[in-house]
């Protein structure tokens, strides 16, 4: 191998390093998201890709937050129908009152 004057072959020196570094921690923030998205319904490659982009991978990590934080609605909509269905099986409500609510909750 061939020392290009940086105390490492092919100067893979201090820079390098850093270098290969960001790119793990981009890479592990990347599949943080994608695993994110994805259990929200959203597309997680597409998530993951933007992240991991050189230079404006900040910036979509920051848009994506904004926007998962906004559609939190699916989420909240099946913990609402998870709670209404122990309503009806502890039998506080029912099943006339069970139905009309779930029909709303599900529009």
């Amino acid at each position: 191998m061939h020392d290009f004057g940086y105390g490492m072959p092919f100067g893979l020196g201090f820079f390098g390093f850093w270098m290969g570094f960001w790119w793990i921690v981009f890479l592990i923030i990347g599949y943080l998201v994608y695993r994110d998205a994805e259990s929200r319904g959203m597309n997680g490659v597409l998530w993951f890709i933007l992240v991991i982009l050189p230079m404006v991978g900040i910036l979509f990590l920051i848009i994506y937050v904004i926007v998962r934080e906004t559609s939190s609605s699916g989420t909240k909509r099946a913990g609402a129908l998870e709670i209404l269905k122990e309503r009806y099986a502890r039998g506080e409500i029912t099943e006339e009152e069970y139905r009309k609510m779930r029909e709303e909750l599900e529009k």
